[in-house]
C-alpha cells in the first residue's frame, strides 16, 4: 500500500471521530507547490455539511491527525488547502514493503478474454494491425499483472469474398508461381494477388462504363466480380477444387503472419477460423427466427429490426443464403462461451467497427444470451503517417515488416553514431538494435490514449530524449552500469533521513500497483506507458542532485542504490507490460 492510501485511512478515521460523518472521501494530492508538506488535502467538500469555511475545517483536521495518527509531522492550511508533511519514517517503511511489490498478485478470480490482431488472409499485416496487435497483448499483460486470468485469442478472417479475390487472381495470373519459388514471404505473396485483381476489376468497370453502362451496374457486372461470387458460393458449396486452393494459399499467409508475429512478440492462447465460426452463425439465425427475434424477407435474406434500440435493420443473410461478418460474429460469440469459463469478453478492434458492435451485443442479448452485457468493443483510433492513409487494395499500405525492419535500422544507425556498444559481440548488437528499435515502435503506439489516432513518425518515436522508448530503455541501462559499478548487493538499510527528491522518487514507486490497477479497469496501456515516463523523469532528477558513488555516508549510498534498483525493476516490469524489452547498454 502506498503512503496516499495509508492518508486516506487515516483521514476517514479522523472525519469520523472528530465530525461522526461516515464514508468522506477528500481529494488527496501530492503536494507540487511551494508550501512546505508531502501531500495536499482538499477539505472544500466538507464545507457544505459542516457549514464552517475550508480553513477552520483544514486547521481541525490537521490538528487531529498530528494527534490521532502517527502519520504527520506537521501540517498547514493555505486558503482550505491542507498540506500534510508526513513522518520519515513512513517513507523508509514503504520503501521497504514496496520493494516486494512484483512478487505478490492478488488473483482476482476472473478470466478475461482478449481477442486482437484478427487479420484476413488476403494480405500482409500493416501499420494498423500493429497498433491492434500491441495494444490487445499490452491489455492482456496488464489484466494478468492485475490478477485476472487471461486467454489471448483471434478469430481469423479465412474465407469470403476479399478471401476469393486473391484466389482468383492467382488462378488467372499466377502461373503456378508460389511464396518459395520468388523468393516471398508467404502473405506478402498472396496480397500481391489481392491488388492485382483491384486492379484487373477496376480495368474492366472502366471497359463496361466506356461502353454506356453506369458505374454502379459496372461494378456489379464486371466478369471478375461475378466469378468471385461464384467462387464463393462453390467454397460454401465445398467444391474441392476451391477448397485446395483455398487451403494451400491460406497455408501460405499463416507462415507469413507468424514471422511478423514473432519478431512483434506477441502471442496466442487460442485461434478460431470464421470457416468454422460462419456455420455456428447459420445455426444461430435458425434459432433466431423460431424465437421470433430475427425476421425473413420474401427474398429469402434474414434481417433483425433494431429500429426500437436507436439502431436500424440489420441483415444477418443474404438471399443466397450466404453468410455476412455479423453471422460470423454471432456464432464466434457464442463459440467462445460455450468452449471457456469466461466473464468477460474484449474485443480489440478499431472504431470504425463501433456500430457493428453495437448491433452484435444487441442481437445477441435478444437471442437471450446473458452474457451479452460482459461483452466490450475495445475501440481505438486508426494509424495515420505523415502522408496520410493506407488504402489495402491499392497497395498503399505500410508493410509490418517493413517498418519493423525500418525500425531496426533507425536504431542501428543511431547506435553506431553514438559509438558506444564496440565492446559486444555482432550478435549481441545486433539483439540491442531490435530491441531498440521495436521497443521504439512499441511505446510510441501505445503511449497514446487507445480512444485517440494518432500519427506515426518513425524518426521521432526512436528519438533518445523525450517521451519515447528508447530514452526508457537509457535510463534502465545507466542503472544497471551503476549497480554493476558499485557491485551492488541488496543489504537491509538502517534509519535514514530522506530528502525531497528521495521522497518523490519513493512516492512514484509506490504508485506502481495502483496505475497497473487502473489501467487494467479502463483497458488503456497508455497510463502505464506514461507512469514509466514520469518515474524515469523523477529518478534522473534524484540521480542528478543525489551523490551515489562519491556519497562517504554508506548509509545512505546503500539506499540510494536500493532505490536505483528498485527504480530499474520498476522500469522494467512496466515496460514488459508493454511488451517492450530492456537493454542493459546502449
Amino acid at each position: 500500500m502506498n503512503i496516499k492510501d495509508i492518508i486516506e485511512q487515516n483521514l476517514a478515521d479522523v472525519i469520523l471521530n472528530v465530525y461522526q460523518l461516515k464514508d468522506v472521501k477528500l481529494e488527496i494530492q501530492e503536494n507540487k507547490t511551494e508550501f512546505e508538506g508531502d501531500f495536499t488535502i482538499v477539505t472544500f467538500p466538507l464545507v457544505k455539511q459542516l457549514k464552517k469555511n475550508p480553513e477552520s475545517i483544514g486547521v481541525e483536521l490537521g490538528e487531529a491527525l498530528t494527534e490521532q495518527t502517527e502519520l504527520v509531522e506537521s501540517f498547514n492550511v493555505v486558503k482550505g488547502f491542507l498540506n500534510v508533511k508526513v513522518k520519515n519514517q513512513f517513507f523508509v517503511d514503504n520503501f521497504r514493503s514496496i520493494a516486494n511489490q512484483f512478487n505478490v498478485i492478488e488473483k482476482k478470480n476472473s478470466t478475461v478474454m482478449v481477442e486482437y490482431s484478427s487479420p484476413n488472409t488476403n494480405k500482409p499485416l500493416h501499420l494498423g494491425h500493429i497498433r491492434n496487435n500491441l495494444l490487445g497483448f499490452s491489455v492482456a499483460q496488464i489484466l494478468k499483472e492485475a490478477g485476472y486470468d487471461v486467454i489471448k485469442t483471434q478469430i481469423i478472417n479465412d474465407r469470403g469474398i476479399h478471401i476469393c479475390k486473391s484466389m482468383l487472381a492467382w488462378e488467372k495470373y499466377g502461373k503456378g508461381e508460389t511464396p518459395d519459388a520468388t523468393h516471398t514471404k508467404g502473405d506478402k505473396f498472396v496480397g500481391n494477388y489481392y491488388v492485382k485483381f483491384d486492379q484487373e476489376y477496376k480495368q474492366e468497370i472502366a471497359e463496361l462504363v466506356a461502353q454506356g453502362m453506369s458505374e454502379d451496374q459496372a461494378k456489379k457486372e464486371a466478369p471478375l466480380m461475378k466469378e468471385a461470387q461464384k467462387m464463393l458460393l462453390d467454397w460454401e458449396n465445398g467444391d474441392e477444387k476451391v477448397r485446395n486452393l483455398w487451403n494451400e494459399m491460406n497455408s501460405w499467409v499463416y507462415k507469413g503472419f507468424n514471422e511478423t508475429y514473432k519478431r512483434l512478440g506477441v502471442d496466442f492462447d487460442q485461434v478460431q477460423y470464421e470457416s468454422y465460426t460462419y456455420i455456428l452463425g447459420k445455426d444461430l439465425i435458425q434459432e433466431g427466427l423460431d424465437k421470433g427475434v430475427l425476421y425473413q424477407k420474401e427474398d429469402g435474406s434474414v434481417w433483425c429490426d433494431l429500429t426500437d434500440e436507436g439502431l436500424d435493420q440489420k441483415l444477418l443473410l443474404r438471399s443466397d443464403g450466404t453468410s455476412v461478418y455479423m453471422t460470423q460474429d454471432l456464432g464466434t460469440a457464442v463459440e467462445r462461451f460455450k468452449q471457456n469459463d469466461i466473464q468477460k469478453l474484449i474485443y480489440t478492434v478499431g472504431n470504425e467497427q463501433d456500430y457493428h458492435f453495437q448491433v452484435l451485443f444487441k442481437i445477441l442479448g435478444k437471442l437471450g444470451y446473458s452474457w451479452a452485457d460482459q461483452l466490450y468493443h475495445l475501440s481505438y483510433g486508426m494509424v495515420e503517417l505523415p502522408n496520410g492513409k493506407m488504402k489495402s487494395r491499392e497497395g498503399t499500405v505500410v508493410d509490418a515488416d517493413d517498418l519493423m525492419q525500418e525500425m531496426y535500422t533507425i536504431a542501428k544507425s543511431k547506435a553506431e553514431e553514438l559509438g558506444k556498444l564496440e565492446n559486444l559481440t555482432e550478435e549481441e548488437k545486433d539483439a540491442n538494435y531490435e530491441n531498440v528499435g521495436i521497443g521504439a515502435l512499441k511505446y510510441f503506439m501505445l503511449k497514446v490514449d487507445p480512444k485517440k489516432k494518432m500519427l506515426f513518425n518513425p524518426e521521432e518515436s526512436i528519438d533518445f530524449n523525450g517521451n519515447t522508448g528508447p530514452f526508457i530503455q537509457y535510463t534502465f541501462a545507466r542503472i544497471q552500469s551503476l549497480l554493476t559499478k558499485a557491485n551492488f548487493e541488496q543489504k537491509e538499510i538502517t534509519e535514514i533521513e530522506l530528502n525531497q527528491s528521495e521522497k518523490e522518487l519513493i512516492m512514484q514507486l509506490a504508485n506502481y500497483k495502483t496505475v497497473v490497477e487502473k489501467a487494467a479497469e479502463v483497458l488503456s496501456p497508455a497510463l502505464v506507458a506514461n507512469y514509466v515516463y514520469d518515474l524515469v523523469k523523477t529518478y534522473n532528477s534524484f540521480y542528478q542532485s543525489n551523490p551515489i558513488m562519491n556519497q562517504e555516508d554508506e548509509n545512505v549510498k546503500q539506499f540510494r542504490l536500493s532505490v536505483s534498483d528498485l527504480t530499474a525493476k520498476t522500469i522494467k516490469k512496466s515496460l514488459q507490460l508493454l511488451g517492450i524489452e530492456t537493454v542493459n547498454r546502449m
